[in-house]
């Protein structure tokens, strides 16, 4: 089910005084630097993000060398000041190392930039929408000004809505969804939307994708479901083959029965016919003149 929920714009902050300019670089953490252990905010988010991958990953839409990460720390020094945000959803094209364990991001250092981050509202709104530019800088001012991500989104999942924002020269720009209420995502060749319903323990709003061709990419139970009904579909159709066989055998069979009766029936009438002609023959009547 594919909903478009009412879309009250919650626009960022304006700081009341042009931001200082920005010296940002691009260097690794130091050596045992302990990244701060936030918790979760709330149970449903590691199932939004969980979900996001497993539809991607299912399809075959992930590469090794790309980084898909959940309430993971992007790294960057700004004005010599090392920033960490960790957005509850992330893509990155390409990695120049794959790291099975990895702890953090560093863009332009370890690989391309994020091309998408993504944060889930709870009840308590962060700095989602912050601009603040001093440090520890908002998330809307850290992924438009220093990280520069092109694709932005922000998702309520309690009310379904979904923004989505697109990288231009002004900084980051609401785009309305099409008609179908999904927005398309280049950096993906897909288009993203809500959908209503249930995965897991959780009912409610949830962020899915579609491919170009509008069929929802499924997740794993699923694509279970469709695999088993294709299979007990294709059961049905042999099934079908195998009784219209069973029937053509049985019509066969009671035609070869009727053909072998005929046979019966003539091989009678040519012994009667047999028996009738010696009778006459031992009368002295030649049998073959009465024709």
């Amino acid at each position: 089910m594919v909903t478009t929920p009412d879309r009250p714009i919650s626009p960022p902050e304006i700081p009341t005084n042009p931001p200082a300019p920005l010296t940002i670089t691009w260097q690794r953490l130091p050596d045992g630097f302990r990244l701060e252990e936030k918790p979760v905010e709330n149970t449903c988010q590691p199932l939004l993000a969980g979900a996001l991958r497993e539809s991607l990953e299912i399809t075959d839409r992930i590469q090794p060398t790309m980084l898909i990460a959940s309430n993971f720390g992007l790294c960057a020094t700004v004005n010599n000041e090392l920033i960490l945000k960790a957005p509850d959803w992330l893509w990155v094209p390409t990695v120049k190392t794959i790291i099975p364990d990895r702890k953090s991001y560093t863009p332009h250092l370890e690989g391309d930039p994020p091309a998408i981050v993504m944060e889930f509202l709870s009840a308590t709104d962060g700095d989602e929408y912050s601009s603040k530019p001093t440090y520890p800088p908002g998330k809307w001012f850290f992924y438009e000004q220093v990280l520069q991500v092109p694709t932005y989104v922000i998702f309520e999942p309690d009310s379904g809505l979904l923004e989505t924002y697109r990288l231009a020269d002004s900084g980051y720009q609401l785009e309305q969804p099409d008609e179908n209420g999904h927005h398309w995502i280049p950096e993906l060749n897909l288009f993203l939307g809500t959908w209503r319903g249930q995965k897991e323990e959780r009912t409610g709003y949830w962020l899915r994708w579609w491919d170009p061709d509008r069929q929802i990419l499924p997740w794993a139970v699923e694509k279970v479901a469709a695999e088993r009904q294709r299979a007990e579909e294709a059961q049905q159709r042999a099934d079908q083959e195998q009784q219209r066989a069973d029937q053509e055998q049985q019509r066969a069979e009671a035609e070869r029965q009727r053909a072998d009766q005929e046979q019966q029936r003539a091989e009678v009438e040519r012994q009667r016919a047999d028996r009738l002609a010696e009778l006459l023959r031992s009368q002295g009547i030649d049998p073959d003149a009465l024709i």
